[in-house]
């Protein structure tokens, strides 16, 4: 299924399976994709999905949509392309090719995440996949579950409200602000629109929520 990963300033904050004929793109909280800026319209690009693949139209934005750096009014994506909304890039993806991306992980009121799976048997500490990580809910109705950071990019949070991105990077992980007025805090300060590193034990809280960022 055709997948289109946003990202801004190098990290990526969501990714979006085109499961429908038309999916919207735009600020307002209505839209199938959702960017809280300014520089992004209210409805701003639209992804037509048909037999012959996928085709992103521009909907009267303020700004324009570009694609592979070129102004477009309705155009064919190819596999690759880069759809550039304001500071956001937008990759398109076949199925194929978006292995390592997590799906969005949401704490929403009453809702519990799902726990970590039981771990396999122990491998060499010499490799890689030794290495993990996970968030432990402080919190809430799902106080004392875990949720492993797997794959490339989770984002957690409440759409509309508050939502972050924690991004596996080769030298670590690293938190972001996705959307919502309030930035999560860490550590008990607030973060900026800056990608901010993680380390073993930092406390993060995010539309009310506690959790912990725990790492082996």
């Amino acid at each position: 299924m055709p997948k289109m990963i946003v990202s801004i300033d190098g990290v990526v904050i969501k990714e979006v399976e085109l499961a429908k004929e038309r999916t919207v793109l735009g600020r307002r909280p209505y839209n199938d994709i959702v960017i809280d800026n300014l520089a992004v319209s209210g409805e701003h690009v639209a992804f037509h999905m048909n037999e012959r693949g996928v085709e992103a139209e521009d909907l009267g934005s303020t700004n324009g949509t570009y694609v592979n750096g070129k102004a477009v009014k309705r155009q064919e994506l190819r596999n690759g392309d880069t759809v550039e909304v304001g500071k956001y890039k937008i990759r398109f993806l076949n199925e194929d090719e978006s292995n390592g991306f997590e799906k969005t992980m949401l704490f929403k009121p009453g809702m519990v995440p799902p726990p970590v799976p039981p771990r396999p048997a122990a491998a060499p500490a010499s490799t890689a996949a030794s290495v993990t990580a996970v968030i432990r809910v402080l919190s809430g109705a799902a106080a004392g579950r875990e949720v492993a950071l797997t794959k490339v990019v989770t984002t957690i949070g409440k759409p509309g409200v508050a939502v972050a991105s924690i991004t596996r990077r080769h030298q670590g992980f690293v938190l972001a602000h996705v959307e919502g007025p309030d930035n999560p805090m860490l550590n008990g300060a607030r973060i900026g629109n800056a990608p901010v590193p993680l380390h073993a034990g930092d406390k993060l809280e995010l539309a009310g929520t506690e959790m912990q960022f725990m790492q082996n």
